[in-house]
């Protein structure tokens, strides 16, 4: 699978379950948020967009995803929701390692830039890494339809935590296309 594969799979409705742990604070808090997640062309004008920001040119761009969120509330907190885009850089036609432009809400600032990389196991790894952060991502799908993630963040003041998803696919995304053997067998 690579980087392109990847996102086209992520695509559709998801319901995401989390757990999230302050390491320094012993604190835990659960809950859920309903995403959305569109596949990006490179020739997407938000892709384009981004790529503009960050001042690389857009023809380096291999893929985009928009990743849009609303989060239900738990006890006394608002609701949350929110969207963001990421572009994929790589080389060649089916990367599976390359830089990761990351942009949040309307505006798409500040700029985070990171990495990205897909394991000998399909699992997609993302770092974004700045003086002050390190937050790295990691995801893989256990079916067609259920997505697991895990992610730890670091920042300077020496806060730590950490956080593990499930995410249940409910719905919205194209069937794969069929290669052209498996259409021709059916015949």
């Amino acid at each position: 699978m690579d980087i392109m594969q990847f996102f086209q799979h992520s695509a559709g409705k998801w319901f995401s379950q989390r757990t999230s742990q302050n390491l320094t604070g012993e604190q835990s808090v659960a809950g859920s948020s309903d995403l959305w997640i569109d596949a990006l062309d490179r020739d997407d004008p938000q892709v384009i967009a981004l790529c503009e920001q960050y001042r690389v040119d857009p023809t380096l761009a291999v893929c985009g995803l928009q990743v849009r969120w609303e989060g239900m509330p738990v006890l006394h907190e608002k609701k949350q929701s929110g969207s963001t885009v990421l572009v994929a850089l790589g080389e060649g036609d089916a990367p599976k390692s390359g830089q990761l432009l990351h942009g949040i809400g309307a505006t798409q600032s500040p700029p985070l830039p990171g990495r990205y990389a897909i394991g000998a196991d399909e699992a997609l790894t993302l770092i974004v890494e700045t003086d002050r952060l390190y937050a790295e991502e990691r995801l893989w799908f256990a079916s067609e339809n259920l997505r697991l993630r895990t992610s730890i963040v670091r920042e300077a003041d020496g806060t730590h935590s950490a956080c593990f998803c499930s995410e249940i696919r409910m719905g919205g995304v194209k069937p794969p296309a069929e290669s052209g053997e498996a259409a021709q067998s059916r015949v």
